[in-house]
């Protein structure tokens, strides 16, 4: 990571994602232009907010945070349109929320979270 993406901090649910470079597609010998190419739905997270935190009238839950079920590293599906797209130093990434991750493709993090297993 950039000493310039160090500067950006997803703020409350939000998380940094660098979208996944798919390989450059032939099909039949034609080169597809990137104009024309879907965007990937596979990327890395990057960075995490400080979390969601609840709101509302129940004075037992109002004000406690919700943890994040992804981790920085972990290899998520992300929701085709969701989020915003931005550049530094020709590098795309994406900030959108939590729950416009679909989900952490098995095998490809770091550790096991989902409680499970031990990790």
């Amino acid at each position: 990571m950039s000493k310039k993406m160090k500067l950006v901090k997803p703020l409350g649910d939000r998380v940094l994602v660098r979208r996944r470079k798919d390989a450059e597609q032939i099909k039949g010998g034609i080169v597809i232009p990137d104009t024309a190419k879907e965007q990937s739905q596979e990327a890395e997270v990057i960075a995490l907010g400080s979390g969601k935190v609840y709101d509302c009238k129940d004075s037992c839950t109002s004000g406690k945070q919700i943890e994040f079920e992804v981790r920085v590293g972990d290899r998520v599906l992300i929701s085709r349109y969701g989020g915003n797209e931005f550049k530094v130093d020709g590098e795309e990434y994406v900030i959108l929320r939590q729950s416009d991750i679909l989900g952490v493709l098995a095998g490809e993090s770091e550790s096991c979270h989902c409680g499970c297993c031990g990790d």
